[in-house]
């Protein structure tokens, strides 16, 4: 292939990383343009809810039926295009598996058998209950696990109610030790969306971000035109994901070595002077101290350690130097692998400053927001009991709830009683680690309510079940995340529920008024909320209803445009040492331990995503379970023809606690190292009223029976379980 082709063809691949699935769907859903044109089409500006990116979208009713959804071209972060999720939202309408009215249990939790009941009876027999363990225990005895923009009226009713245990495992179980790991280096996080300026990147580096597999639309996009503007590429990853086959340098690392490698990379950046000093000087704390304690981890050091050659390791740091500032280690997503990830993304931090790319165009720019005031509530009452996840700080830089620690609290009874939950838009069973510890806390408590659009895993274990609208037939609260420029976004209903279903605030108001709690909701309804909050940012609700976005000014970004060069670190720097951690008792620079090995003949079973499906949220979408319906696992051909499987074959996969999982198809193939096996999450389903789901592919969740909790802040690192295959019988 000539040198011209091959750039012809990275570009067209890159792109179509974005456009081919979704093209595949409108081909499904359009009719003839002809038709279109004779036919009466409503069009209704909203944002997309299918993962937390939230683009915004334009969805288009024709003849007063739902039929396709595209970007909104004044989007900051779409810029007129959806990812294949996106487009396919509307299926999500159409799910013949969709909840249809409020349920309650009639039967063993778990066992999926419901009587239908109205929204008033539902509601009594949850005020009633959450009343209950009130008086009994306390109102911070009742949690409250939530996902998304849409929980937030949710946790609004439970922070009147009294009760501070609101947790969301994306903290834990994603981006939590990426953010911490930011915050002792920066005294700031990447944020959501991430601050990456992958437009502006002369050089990206990705360690494990599977960019094109993990479909977050604005970075999609942006790496795309990175990949056809000829940005060099540096792929660390033991699979050849999407992202790899665009890289200059691909590096199979042996898992688990991730900060071998990365001190490695700063020792040679550090010895050979390769990195920014007038940024340091003026930016950093601590870099003297850092320098030393990097001195010993050179290339040959590492090379054991990860499987990557001295040269590979040194000509990649070189390459990386060549364009600072404008290079971008990319600080991830789900960085939960080996229970010393808060210190794995603190060497990505730590890495990002030796090329001087924080507050830098084309690495980590600096947010801007719109001054949105908030609604002028009572003030919620002040708990008697601290939040129990995190009892005696035990992980003392966790500045944001911890899941696991929830649950943990619920089995053990410490450091008090939690009786009760409430789960809003997220099925715990797959979100989780060890499945077995979920249920067994749920089987202590004294009731368990769920709020979701499906009937999924964890509904099948709750007291009572309340069916939510989905995005496209809902209010939600304004979507005002920080970002390159500033902006209001506005989700409003496109069409009606199509049976019993209510959106998210309904749910929350409703229960309040029940709970006496009416006082917290002074507004009629969401419009009236909605409208008051634009007007006192000083916007038009008539032009964001007709729009979807308002656009702010554009603010500084960049160090060098203006932004304000501020840390909040103790130093009031970028820390390449840490004294906060060194007195907490905590390696002050990073410190690289091998990954305990797994049982003899086995697989490190590793996970990712698909760009068609967002976690276990989506199986039942029929439009993209057309696009992928089953997972497969990864197994490197050689060991393929070693244990005498081919491609396609089912086989199970066994944990090494004896755990076995639903039979699932062979990926023979040459793209991954011999000592792993890789699946997308999500699959897998046993819920009966998964109808379309249900013994599709298998599980990841489910053989994930151990975790290694990141002792920094408690996040549960999940890459340490191992599996052996077997044939189906």
């Amino acid at each position: 292939m000539n040198q011209l082709s091959r750039r012809r063809f990275l570009k067209i691949g890159a792109g179509s990383i974005v456009a081919s699935a979704g093209l595949r769907q409108a081909a499904r859903l359009a009719e003839p343009a002809r038709a279109a044109a004779q036919s009466v089409v409503r069009r209704v500006p909203t944002f997309c809810n299918i993962c937390f990116w939230e683009c915004g979208a334009i969805a288009s009713v024709r003849d007063g039926k739902l039929w396709k959804i595209e970007g909104n071209p004044l989007d900051p972060l779409s810029h007129g295009r959806l990812c294949p999720r996106g487009t396919g939202g509307i299926g999500a309408q159409f799910d013949p598996d969709r909840l249809r009215s409020p349920l309650i249990r009639v039967s063993h939790r778990g066992e999926d058998k419901w009587k239908a009941v109205t929204w008033e009876e539902a509601l009594n027999v949850v005020a009633e209950k959450m009343q209950k363990i009130k008086s009994d225990y306390g109102p911070e005895s009742f949690a409250l696990f939530t996902h998304s923009l849409g929980g937030r009226f949710i946790q609004h009713t439970m922070r009147a109610y009294g009760t501070e245990n609101i947790t969301e495992p994306s903290f834990a179980q994603c981006r939590g030790p990426r953010d911490v790991g930011f915050t002792l280096t920066y005294g700031d996080d990447p944020r959501s969306p991430e601050r990456t300026d992958i437009e502006n990147a002369q050089c990206i580096v990705l360690i494990g971000s599977h960019l094109g597999e993990n479909m977050h639309n604005t970075q999609v996009q942006e790496f795309a035109h990175a990949v056809g503007r000829g940005a060099s590429i540096i792929v660390v990853d033991p699979r050849f994901s999407v992202a790899a086959s665009k890289a200059k340098y691909y590096l199979p690392i042996k898992p688990g070595t991730d900060i071998a490698l990365l001190l490695a990379w700063m020792n040679v950046i550090v010895s050979e002077k390769l990195y920014d000093k007038e940024y340091i000087d003026k930016y950093g704390f601590g870099f003297d101290q850092f320098a030393q304690i990097v001195q010993p981890y050179t290339p040959e050091w590492a090379y054991p350690e990860t499987g990557i050659e001295p040269e590979t390791i040194r000509a990649t740091a070189r390459e990386m130097a060549r364009y600072r500032p404008a290079t971008l280690i990319h600080p991830g997503r789900h960085t939960n692998w080996y229970g010393d990830d808060a210190q794995r993304s603190r060497a990505i931090a730590l890495l990002n400053a030796l090329m001087g790319s924080w507050g830098r165009k084309g690495g980590l720019w600096m947010p801007a927001s719109l001054d949105i005031p908030a609604y002028p509530y009572p003030p919620y009452p002040k708990p008697a009991r601290p939040a129990a996840d995190n009892p005696g700080n035990k992980y003392p830089f966790a500045d944001q709830s911890i899941s696991t620690g929830i649950r943990d609290a619920t089995i053990s009874g410490q450091p008090y009683p939690i009786k009760g939950w409430m789960v809003y838009s997220t099925n715990l069973i797959y979100s989780l680690p060890s499945p077995p510890e979920t249920i067994r806390a749920i089987q202590n408590l004294d009731f368990l309510v769920v709020i979701d659009t499906v009937p999924s895993e964890i509904a099948g274990w709750a007291d009572v079940v309340l069916p939510e609208s989905i995005y496209l037939e809902r209010y939600d609260d304004l979507h005002t995340n920080p970002f390159k420029q500033p902006y209001i976004a506005l989700r409003q209903p496109v069409v009606d529920a199509p049976a019993d279903q209510k959106p998210n605030w309904w749910i929350a108001k409703t229960l309040a008024e029940k709970l006496g709690l009416g006082a917290y909701y002074p507004w009629k309804d969401i419009e009236e909320y909605l409208a008051w909050r634009v007007k006192a940012a000083g916007c038009s609700f008539e032009q964001l209803k007709r729009d979807g976005v308002i656009l702010g000014a554009k603010q500084p970004i960049y160090f060098d445009e203006g932004a304000a060069a501020t840390f909040d670190t103790p130093s009031k720097k970028i820390e390449f040492y840490s004294v906060q951690l060194q007195r907490a008792g905590f390696d002050p620079v990073p410190k690289y331990t091998r990954p305990d090995p797994g049982p003899p003949g086995s697989y490190r079973l590793l996970y990712g995503r698909a760009p068609m499906h967002t976690f276990s949220r989506t199986q039942t979408n029929p439009l993209l379970m057309d696009l992928e319906s089953e997972n497969s696992v990864w197994l490197n051909a050689t060991e393929a023809v070693r244990l005498g499987f081919k491609n396609g074959d089912y086989v199970r996969l066994r944990n090494q606690d004896g755990v076995l999982s639903n039979r699932i198809a062979v990926k023979a193939t040459e793209r991954i190292r011999p000592d792993c096996v890789y699946m997308v999450h999500g699959f897998g389903h046993t819920a009966k009223g998964l109808r379309g789901a249900v013994g599709k592919g298998a599980s990841d969740t489910q053989l994930m029976t151990r975790y290694k909790t990141d002792p920094l802040m408690g996040g549960t690192g999940l890459h340490v379980n191992f599996v052996t295959i077997e044939p189906e019988v």
